[in-house]
């Protein structure tokens, strides 16, 4: 059986609810599970927003010190941290289960995993990288921007069910429990540095490079969209699952708040998949559900480096004063 999950709070329920239905749409076979990293019980969601598909919320999974980890990350961090003990409570506890993949909520899947699926019988990971062809100018995101957040994209991985696996995700979780930061001065984004590491500590690491797999902001350099009869293609190739990061419904005419090397008039061929994918969050309430701040945190944490760049940013007499 293969099993795909996503993590999110109550504020992203919409794309959660729109990776779903695509999910839903495309691989009925998969079960797809919302791993809720937020209370039902303090949130008071109405019946009728609540998702159709299966909940399974943080406090249910058996992290032991979760109460920590929410002390020292933001909601974006929690929400990585928690990865790798998702992984292994399905590995663990649910039956019959060979594979598990997960996608971050604003990703959609456009095309049957089936060869995702034949490449778990023959590997233990399967990763995508940011990027599969150099990119020549300066703007933002390039090479030297993706060696601050690592060379793979983490908004999807998947595992099949092995020693090699189990052993990975067991050393993950070490690794995420308190370090799982953005935190550049320190080489941390979030979960994505310490994944450099498996191809080389693991075997069975497969890295796809399939221009349809993991599109997004980050390798549109690469990447020229068409919308035929038969759906979206991608140089020639079916778009399997595309990553709208760092898009926002209500700002239609930005692709991605994280990115300036492109916009919607240079890239009409864009049209078409932010088009669905806007009108798809609207109808999955995605304004509602915005509103909802995360239970777990309770404020946002500082980090020495941003108190260094406070106390800086303070004139001299007052800086002075804190020494």
């Amino acid at each position: 059986m293969t099993l795909a999950f996503t993590l999110c709070s109550i504020n992203y329920l919409a794309q959660a609810r729109t990776l779903g239905d695509s999910l839903k749409r495309t691989n009925p076979h998969i079960r797809f599970v919302i791993g809720l990293v937020d209370r039902l019980d303090t949130a008071n969601v109405p019946a009728d927003k609540l998702p159709e598909f299966e909940l399974l919320e943080l406090h249910r999974i058996g992290i032991d010190g979760l109460d920590e980890m929410c002390k020292h990350y933001n909601i974006t961090e929690l929400n990585t941290a928690v990865k790798p003990y998702f992984f292994r409570y399905f590995f663990g506890k649910v039956p019959q289960v060979k594979n598990v993949i997960y996608f971050d909520p604003d990703i959609i899947v456009y095309q049957p995993l089936a060869e995702l699926e034949a490449l778990l019988e023959k590997n233990d990971f399967v990763l995508t990288p940011h990027l599969a062809t150099p990119i020549e100018d300066q703007l933002t995101p390039n090479e030297l921007h993706h060696l601050n957040t690592g060379v793979y994209n983490l908004g999807f991985i998947a595992l099949h069910k092995s020693p090699e696996a189990l052993d990975f995700v067991k050393w993950w979780e070490e690794k995420l429990f308190d370090e799982c930061k953005i935190d550049l001065c320190n080489g941390l984004f979030v979960d994505q540095h310490w994944v450099n590491f498996a191809p080389v500590f693991w075997n069975n690491v497969h890295v796809e490079k399939h221009p349809g797999w993991n599109a997004a902001y980050w390798n549109l350099h690469e990447r020229t969209f068409t919308n035929e009869d038969k759906g979206h293609f991608v140089n020639g190739q079916p778009v399997v699952f595309f990553h709208y990061s760092g898009y926002d419904p209500a700002k239609p005419s930005v692709i991605s708040k994280y990115q300036n090397r492109f916009t919607f008039e240079k890239r009409p061929d864009l049209n078409p998949l932010f088009d669905y994918y806007r009108d798809e969050l609207l109808r999955n309430h995605n304004a509602y559900y915005r509103q909802f701040p995360c239970y777990y945190i309770k404020s946002e944490p500082l980090y020495k480096y941003q108190r260094i760049r406070a106390l800086l940013k303070k004139p001299f007499e007052k800086w002075l004063a804190r020494l």
